[in-house]
Formats: structure tokens, sequence, C-alpha cells
């Protein structure tokens, strides 16, 4: 008996995988815009989810912002519904806010599948990002100079989301569509030059692979894989250093991602660390703890910067009595009793 399509069994190989460990009869859905990647994902979860004895459903979010959008998102919900998926639920939003347009309508994008995750119980959300998207999130984050957090690329598991395509090409998601007949939207957006990621899409990528060969994406990729595996090491260093650090009951032992809710307010005492553990910490691992400690305090994270992360530094090991360090998100650093402190409000020596 004749399979499937090579793309299409590779598809429902990659899903399978991404669900598994989920409770039997949780609702899983999946983000479908239509498009080829999204549509290859769609009919994957709708033909692996009910045999792995999960309900299986569908989130179209409109962001509104080409015209007949809603007719996009209509074509997409009747698309997911033939597939024997369901709930589908069409989210219309209002794209707005600061980072450009692109940041805003992902901030939008995933308030719209959050809400609708915890409205419908759903145990995970799987996102149709590919290899090749993964690539040009490295590539991004080489030309902005980002750290290993930012080359990491996207994580194939990130709180309720779920990224089961990223070994699968975008080539092998319009492949596994043709295969099962699905006639998949295709973005007029990724090819326009309308935006920096589509340029890189459309110019960048294309332009490397021609110099460089057409490994350059498996490479990227393979660097993201790579570079998560170093930074969550990292993380959990950093995480144990602070710990050593901590000198105030404001800290306490608790790890970084606890330390969120303990930011100190303009009149509180903040979180305190023993300069001295920090100092005998390599410069690499002191500075990941001084930058996830700033975020944990409520630092801005877009806008915290290495500069703001060597200003923090030099607080522990270059300090000569200077003032207080100012960091985005409203928060002060300062030194005291040989204590570094990160608070709201103002602090002085």
């Amino acid at each position: 008996m004749t399979g499937p399509a090579p793309a299409v069994a590779a598809v429902r190989v990659a899903v399978r995988r991404a669900l598994a460990g989920l409770p039997a009869g949780s609702l899983v859905l999946v983000a479908c815009s239509g498009g080829p990647d999204s549509l290859a994902l769609a009919a994957g979860l709708a033909f692996v989810g009910p045999r792995a004895g999960l309900r299986a459903g569908a989130v179209v979010v409109d962001h509104a912002l080409q015209a007949a959008s809603d007719e996009v998102a209509a074509r997409a919900a009747t698309a997911c519904r033939a597939l024997g998926l369901a709930p589908v639920v069409v989210r219309r939003v209002a794209v707005a806010g600061p980072g450009g347009p692109e940041a805003a309508a992902r901030e939008a994008r995933y308030a719209a599948l959050s809400a609708v995750a915890d409205e419908t119980g759903a145990a995970a959300v799987l996102l149709g990002h590919t290899r090749d998207d993964q690539a040009e999130t490295v590539l991004l984050g080489l030309a902005r100079g980002s750290g290993p957090r930012s080359l990491a690329g996207m994580a194939p598991v990130a709180g309720p989301y779920r990224r089961p395509l990223l070994g699968i090409t975008r080539a092998q998601t319009l492949e596994a569509c043709v295969a099962q007949g699905l006639e998949p939207w295709h973005d007029p957006t990724n090819t326009a030059g309308r935006n920096l990621r589509s340029r890189v899409r459309g110019e960048a990528m294309p332009a490397l692979e021609e110099v460089l060969g057409p490994g350059v994406t498996a490479a990227l990729a393979r660097t993201a894989d790579l570079t998560r595996e170093q930074a969550d090491a990292l993380d959990e260093l950093a995480a144990d250093l602070l710990a050593r650090a901590a000198t105030s009951p404001a800290a306490g032992t608790a790890p970084v991602a606890a330390m969120a809710t303990e930011r100190g307010d303009a009149g509180g005492a903040g979180v305190g660390w023993d300069v001295g553990v920090l100092a005998g910490a390599p410069d690499g691992l002191r500075r990941a703890a001084l930058h996830a400690a700033a975020l944990a305090a409520g630092a801005t994270p877009g806008a915290l910067g290495r500069a703001h992360v060597l200003a923090l530094d030099a607080l522990v090991v270059g300090w000569h009595g200077q003032g207080p360090v100012a960091l985005p998100g409203g928060l002060e650093a300062a030194r005291r009793c040989g204590r570094l402190f990160l608070q709201r409000g103002t602090t002085r020596e």
C-alpha cells in the first residue's frame, strides 16, 4: 500500500513528536493564516491529533492590515473546518503600539492566540514556523549584534506554544499542501519587500545561498539549536550565581524567574547581591547574571542593551564611587555596603 507523499509524512512525524506527552482528550489548536506553512501544519494536526487521542482545533487571526483580510481569514477558517478541525475560531485584532508594524502585529497575534487558548482550555497551540523562518531569525540577530539568546532563535516549545516544523523547510510545506490538494494563500507582503523580514527572505537569503551555497539555511538553523543549548546552560549558571550572591530578604535564594515579582517599589529596599561573589565569576557569566537580574527586576527587555549591562558590571568590578546607573523601565542600580541593588526610584550611596 502506497504511503503519503514524503513531505506529508515529514510534517505528520514532526507533529506527532510535538504532541507527545499531552494528556489524552486535550485540545490542541493550530494557528492558521491559510499560508502554506500553517495550512500544512493544520492538515498534519487534523491527521495526527485524533489518532493520538487529542482534540484538534484552529485559530485564525485577522490582522486587518490588508484589503479583504476578512475574506482571507474566512477562507483559512473554511479550509480548517474542511480538514475536520473543531473548534475553528476567527479573531480580528487591532495592530497598534510601539516597535513598528511587525512587532505590533506579533504582539496582537500572540495576545489573540493566548486569549483563545484560555477561552477554549487548549493545552497547546501549534505555530507554523519552519526551518527557513528559524534561519532568517538567526540572520537578523547576527545583523543586530544580538547575544546568544537571540541567536538561539525560536524555541521548539515556549509555554503553551509548540513549533513542530522547525526542522521542515518552507518548500516541504508547499509540497505537502500540493500533495493533499490544499490551496494555500500566498501573503503578498512576503515577497513585496514591505518589511525587513520579507527583504531578508526575498533578497538576503538568496544572495547568501548564491555565494555560500544552498546549505546556508540549514547551517543557520543548526546554529540556533547549538546556541540555544549553550544559552540554556548559561541561564542556569547565571541563576545559580545570583542565588549564591543574594544577600537581602527580598532576594532570598529564589531563582531568576521568580524575581520578577520582587521588583521593589520606590521606597523599598530592592534586591541586593554580594558584589564579591559576583566579581569572582567569569566575565561572561557575571554579565549574563546581571542582564537576567535586570530583566527580572523589571527592566524593559527590548531596550536593555549591552551598554546597560557593562555599566552594571562596572559597579561590581570597576567600582570607584560612581553614582547609580539608570536602566530602561524606571529602574536604578547602585552599590551600597558591598551590595548591588536594583530598584525603582532613586538610590544613593
